[in-house]
């Protein structure tokens, strides 16, 4: 879900006038607060908040049951190219377990409030298929290496 920049004040707006932007965001479900030399952060109603959560305890749940009564995952797999059209470059065994991945992660955000994980599966999984998309790139990485290349930046 984005949000425009009509859904958007400043952090001296919210400063300056509390009241008027907390209506505001009882008016529009959110409001995203810049802050010019920190991270933005929404303001929301707490009970909106808590629905969104709990839909997303509901929807991982259901795949963890799908999964529980189909051990492929199949109807989940089958929906994964909808949603990440990269996934054509990895192989139906990455595919699957690429799936088994997310699905974990999302449980996790959902019943342990460990949001990161699941954006660290998504990147992971699409840095593999970038490099699977480039011949020439994917030759290069199945190559032998030896000694400690350093950190390793990744991008979501």
């Amino acid at each position: 879900m984005s949000t425009s920049h009509a859904d958007a004040v400043t952090f001296s707006d919210l400063s300056r006038n509390p009241r008027a932007v907390a209506e505001r965001a009882a008016r529009l479900g959110r409001v995203r607060v810049t802050h010019r030399d920190a991270p933005d952060f929404y303001l929301t109603a707490a009970d909106r908040e808590e629905e969104r959560e709990r839909t997303l305890a509901t929807a991982s749940r259901l795949f963890l049951a799908l999964i529980k009564h189909d051990p492929t995952a199949r109807a989940l797999v089958v929906a994964m190219p909808e949603v990440f059209p990269w996934v054509r470059h990895l192989s139906p065994d990455e595919l699957r377990a690429f799936t088994l991945e997310l699905v974990e992660a999302l449980s996790d955000a959902a019943e342990l409030d460990v949001d990161a994980t699941a954006q660290e599966v998504i990147a992971g999984w699409r840095a593999s298929a970038r490099i699977k998309a480039d011949p020439a790139h994917h030759a290069e990485a199945r190559k032998p290496t030896s000694g400690d290349f350093g950190p390793v930046q990744v991008s979501a």
